[in-house]
């Protein structure tokens, strides 16, 4: 309804200032009657082709709403689908990436502890040389 007092009310000004500028010009009465009427049947022509058009554009958005409300659930169907289908295809490959992943994780804790067992074994290594050398300066 907005839409409508809009153009009503466009057309109304539209008028109202031709008749203004109508008037306000200096011709003769015979002179400024035939410019009434042909401005007159002008408007008349200009608003109802305006008509016609707002009449098919709403044709438009209805044929459109009315499209998309029946296309819409299709599509979002079919994403749906889609997503099941990329999903189950890709599983093989995620169950496959994550027993990568468990192995690498094993590899690496058993790179840490074998290197703290030789960081241990070394550091034990290392202890009766320290002693004997303690030993033997005690005895010098």
């Amino acid at each position: 309804m907005r839409a409508s007092r809009f153009f009503l009310g466009l057309a109304t000004g539209l008028a109202a200032g031709a008749a203004t500028a109508l008037f306000s010009a200096p011709q003769s009465g015979q002179d400024l009657r035939t410019s009434v009427k042909s401005t007159s049947s002008e408007w008349k022509e200009y608003l109802n082709e305006l008509k016609v058009k707002v009449n098919g554009l709403k044709e438009s958005i209805n044929h459109l709403t009315e499209e998309a409300k029946s296309q819409l659930p299709e599509t979002v169907e079919g994403l749906k689908s889609s997503l099941e289908n990329w999903t189950e295809s890709t599983a093989p490959a995620k169950e496959h990436l994550q027993l990568e992943i468990m192995a690498i994780q094993n590899a690496i804790e058993e790179l840490q502890n074998t290197l703290s067992k030789d960081k241990k074994d070394k550091d034990d290594d290392d202890k009766p040389k320290k002693e004997k050398v303690d030993d033997d300066t005690q005895t010098a």
